[in-house]
């Protein structure tokens, strides 16, 4: 009777078994040992639930819930351990700099965290920085770019808590407290306009000499936001965009859009908070990664010549 009950433990908990490829394994939290041991057992990881249950009761260590992956055959007491260390698995997710929150939710889609309808609804309530700036109408702007790990036991609240508490400390290493709303928007449409850092705090300086002398942004960034809101963005500006009616048209209307129109990084940030001073009240493209500035409507035009040019007439 020993012995048998001795070869019993030994293959059920000695002998390895499990995938020569890759499995992954969701423990549920809030699940019992039993149904921990009888999950591992249904999915091939482990040979025995009740040889697993009686080593649980003997070593008697708490069973961490969470996603599990496994890629080689193992044996119960090896399971064992990394399911009470909790060695769960973790998805990367990398944010760049201006993303919108379309574009956060698509990349927690693609990781299989949330579905992307889930996070936009969780980041159209603005609650989580409330605080920050009371005229928020979303957490689009706060949802700090990048690279982060979960897991999929966090919903999406708990991503975009996290990415928002991201935002605060980099405002806070930045000193950025006051103002919040004016600078996290005028940021988001910087940081949409250039990639070239050296160049952001002059693009800052063109938006706020147009917002001071009353003449309209003309971002077309903020026309894609204002299409993309609306569903009807093609992946083109058309005209029916530049003429469509939205606060977040800044072709239609003059000033800053009721908030940000994606979320920028810090040095986006740092050049809303300090803008060149500059006479500079356009710019364009200069077909080679960086822009050309002018401080008259006549010099633009030809900039914007130029532009197109390079842009084979078009």
């Amino acid at each position: 009777m020993v012995l048998t009950a001795g070869l019993w433990l030994a293959y059920g908990l000695l002998l390895p078994v499990g995938p020569t490829g890759e499995k992954f394994v969701m423990l549920r939290p809030g699940s019992s040992a039993r149904a921990i041991a009888y999950k591992l057992r249904d999915q091939g990881v482990i040979r025995n639930a009740s040889a697993f249950l009686l080593l649980h009761a003997v070593r008697s260590r708490s069973l961490k819930a969470g996603e599990y992956r496994f890629d080689h055959p193992a044996n119960a007491l090896e399971v064992y351990d990394r399911v009470a260390r909790g060695d769960i698995y973790v998805h990367t997710v990398v944010i760049p700099e201006g993303y919108n929150i379309f574009d956060v939710a698509n990349a927690i889609e693609l990781a299989g965290l949330a579905s992307k309808k889930d996070f936009l609804n969780v980041v159209q309530d603005p609650s989580l920085i409330r605080d920050l700036d009371p005229q928020a109408p979303s957490l689009e702007g706060f949802l700090f770019p990048d690279t982060y790990e979960f897991t999929r036991t966090q919903s999406a609240r708990d991503m975009a808590a996290a990415m928002t508490h991201r935002f605060r400390q980099e405002a806070k290493a930045i000193g950025l407290t006051a103002d919040m709303h004016r600078v996290v928007t005028l940021a988001s449409i910087v940081e949409k306009e250039t990639a070239v850092a050296e160049e952001r705090p002059l693009v800052a300086g063109v938006y706020l000499n147009r917002i001071q002398r009353r003449i309209g942004l003309d971002a077309d960034p903020s026309v894609i936001y204002a299409s993309l809101l609306a569903g009807r963005y093609t992946g083109v500006i058309r005209v029916s965009d530049l003429q469509y009616d939205s606060p977040y048209n800044t072709y239609k209307y003059a000033g800053l859009p009721p908030g940000p129109i994606a979320n920028p990084g810090r040095t986006a940030l740092q050049a809303a908070m300090h803008p060149a001073a500059t006479g500079y009240l356009y710019f364009v493209s200069d077909n080679q990664g960086r822009h050309r500035f002018a401080n008259s409507l006549e010099e633009h035009s030809k900039n914007v010549a130029a532009y197109r040019r390079g842009q084979g007439g078009r």
